[in-house]
């Protein structure tokens, strides 16, 4: 049996030209709607997720970690005042593979004002960082009052002002320690004078940033407690332009000191990333799995609707692999209706990840909305959902559409429905068929 007769059998089965009612071709379309169904969710999956991914990765490495950091302990003289520390990274910023250099002093601190306290990260930069680092200027989303600060003067994330319940002109006090000539500690206060509210999308990331001047913070932040760095802006954070940069600073930093790359330093937070990533992925692909073993069942019903067809075939010289051939082209064929209906649908879901997701939360509310007035008679309790909490996820997702991996999931579906239609195919050839034709 050719190749040709193989195809032109499996074409009719797909496509008969009587318009008898059958079962099996019902099940066939129900087994691709099913595979569609079921690569929907893959697909915004992957999409959302690499974009959520990416969107953390962007911010953590722009706006935190820089792409490398240079940590310097306090006690070496680069770090002893700020001269010495922009004198040490202006001599950074002079290699060829660095594109600028952030200096900063972090440490922990407790801030308050007259409605509330908490922790708070304070950050000592140069006053002009939200302009002059793209990160900064691009990541960052000005809520109220400015982003230039001096002397006093403080800019602060979106959740700690909501936490301390102050805005812009508002002030808040920054408690921290100092060392007294005994060695003891004792608290120091600083009022400072909020200048603007800020935020990058990403809570968890900036929840308890404050930003004072570079030149306040040699003041205000205890040696001891404090971190000095330097963060080192490269040609590209992913590629070799990193490792050159690293190479060429390496030798010139001071003893006692550490250079970190970016993934260095957050190398937990992206394994986490990744392995969440694969979970998804993989319980998406058991439904995938699932769906496919509708291919082999429709097979199975279409062979005993076809034995007739089979065993004339088969009466004419039919062969059994070609037979069998046909029967695994038809079940594939059926594994490409369904990624060509899922893929397209996956991403216009994913495009329009947002709407769907605002829309269904506000379904949700109203729903939770009726349940508490119904009963408890009034909505005092009421919280409103959000699927994905902004204390958690960015706000705003920006959606990836990963081609190569929504190429490979393509391909694993059709292997699906090669294997699934294997058995069905074998029994269609193997097909007596005498016995089907003393039957009729």
């Amino acid at each position: 049996m050719k190749i040709r007769a193989s195809l032109s059998f499996a074409y009719r089965l797909l496509f008969p030209r009587t318009g008898k009612k059958s079962n099996a071709r019902r099940s066939l379309v129900g087994a691709a709607l099913c595979i569609g169904i079921s690569l929907i969710p893959l697909v915004v999956v992957l999409a959302v997720s690499d974009g959520m991914i990416s969107g953390m990765t962007e911010r953590t490495i722009g706006l935190s970690s820089s792409h490398i950091s240079i940590h310097l302990p306090f006690g070496l003289a680069e770090a002893e005042n700020m001269e010495n520390l922009l004198d040490f990274s202006e001599t950074v910023n002079r290699l060829d593979t660095v594109v600028d250099v952030y200096p900063e002093i972090s440490a922990l601190a407790l801030a308050a004002s007259m409605s509330g306290r908490t922790g708070a990260y304070v950050r000592a930069v140069q006053p002009d960082i939200f302009s002059r680092n793209p990160a900064f200027a691009t990541l960052f989303t000005v809520i109220s009052g400015t982003t230039d600060f001096a002397g006093n003067t403080c800019v602060i994330g979106e959740n700690l002002s909501s936490v301390l319940g102050v805005g812009v002109g508002d002030t808040i006090r920054l408690i921290t320690t100092r060392t007294n000539d005994s060695g003891s500690f004792s608290p120091k206060i600083t009022v400072l004078k909020v200048g603007g509210v800020v935020s990058s999308g990403y809570q968890e990331l900036d929840s308890l940033w404050l930003f004072i001047p570079l030149e306040k913070g040699f003041s205000v932040l205890q040696d001891v407690s404090s971190s000095v760095t330097v963060g080192v802006r490269t040609k590209d954070a992913f590629g070799i332009d990193l490792e050159r940069a690293a190479l060429d600073i390496d030798p010139i930093i001071p003893q006692f000191s550490y250079l970190y790359r970016w993934y260095e330093l957050n190398s937990a937070q992206y394994e986490n990333f990744a392995s969440t990533q694969m979970m998804l992925i993989l319980i998406m692909m058991l439904i995938v799995l699932v769906a496919s073993v509708n291919i082999s069942s429709a097979l199975v019903m279409l062979v005993v609707e076809r034995r007739r067809e089979i065993a004339i075939l088969k009466s004419l010289g039919g062969s059994t692999g070609g037979i069998a051939f046909s029967f695994l082209i038809t079940g594939i064929v059926t594994g490409l209706f369904g990624v060509a209906i899922g893929i397209p649908l996956g991403f216009l879901c994913a495009v329009n990840f947002s709407p769907i997701v605002a829309v269904t939360e506000k379904i949700l509310n109203f729903a939770k909305e009726l349940f508490f007035y119904a009963v408890n008679g009034n909505i005092a309790d009421f919280t409103t959902v959000h699927l994905l909490d902004p204390a958690f996820y960015l706000q705003n997702v920006s959606i990836v559409l990963p081609l190569e991996k929504i190429i490979l999931i393509s391909a694993g579906t059709l292997v699906l429905s090669f294997v699934m239609s294997i058995v069905p195919a074998l029994k269609a050839g193997r097909e007596k068929p005498i016995e089907t034709l003393r039957k009729i």
